[in-house]
């Protein structure tokens, strides 16, 4: 097979540099631009809210173009090779690059969660602070927080659609809810212990009234090994109440 011409080497070699710059760049780039973000929102829900939705796709995201910059660079310091090896040669960097790509997104799918519901969860129970006094608020407990509650809320809580934390003020009566993926979220699983297990169906099988228990079956589903279950929930009787007038929902 005839030698590659130098001419085409040499502008190879250039582009693919600029090349290989560009995504690495773009690759550290998206990195530092989601962390800052991180760091300059101040408000704990709104943090828990953009780490939960971004941090695993700005980190993805950011090794398939650093990856795809790597193998360019790779390929970018090259002699006077025949145009058989030279096409070997990328074969080769662009297969150890997808290999490599398959490892980090097997530990963004199934170990880095891990430590992220650790993060997500001390945000969520940091102390917030309320803006009427500048002082901590006091977070109410699963009983105490029903009165803060209308029906619909209280019936997304029951069938684990949804959860609230209520926040409360105690010296104005200001209060915050806050309002989280009930337990929808993936958590350890019972059979090969990643945290890939979670809720994929619910059917209220009877719904709860302000006189009766309801009952609920949950279905549970490993995004890793497949593994499923379920199991069958006491759905609380609605409370009724009439909000008191001092209470603020802000």
């Amino acid at each position: 097979m005839e030698e590659a011409p130098i001419q085409f080497i040499e502008t190879w070699n250039t582009w693919g540099r600029y090349a290989a710059i560009f995504f690495i760049a773009f690759a550290i780039l998206r990195v530092v631009l989601h962390f800052l973000k991180v760091i300059t929102t101040k408000d704990y829900k709104m943090k828990y809210d953009y780490i939960s939705e971004n941090e695993i796709t700005a980190l993805w995201t950011s090794t398939i173009l650093f990856l795809i910059g790597a193998s360019i660079l790779a390929n970018s310091f090259v002699s006077e090779i025949g145009v058989f090896w030279f096409i070997i040669r990328g074969v080769v960097t662009f297969t150890i690059a997808f290999l490599i790509g398959v490892v980090i997104n097997n530990m963004l799918k199934f170990y880095y969660p891990f430590s992220l519901e650790k993060r997500l969860k001390v945000l969520r129970f940091k102390p917030r602070i309320s803006p009427k006094t500048g002082k901590k608020m006091k977070l109410m407990s699963e009983d105490e927080e029903d009165v803060y509650l209308d029906e619909g809320m209280q019936a997304e809580e029951e069938v684990f659609s949804i959860d609230y934390d209520v926040w409360l003020d105690e010296e104005t009566g200001f209060t915050k809810i806050e309002k989280y993926a009930g337990h929808l979220h993936a958590t350890e699983c019972p059979e090969c212990g990643y945290q890939t297990y979670k809720v994929i169906k619910e059917d209220v099988i009877t719904k709860p009234t302000a006189d009766t228990d309801g009952e609920l079956i949950r279905y549970y589903e490993c995004g890793f090994c497949d593994h499923r279950s379920q199991s069958t929930h006491r759905i609380g009787q609605l409370v009724i109440h009439e909000e008191a007038s001092n209470v603020s929902m802000g």
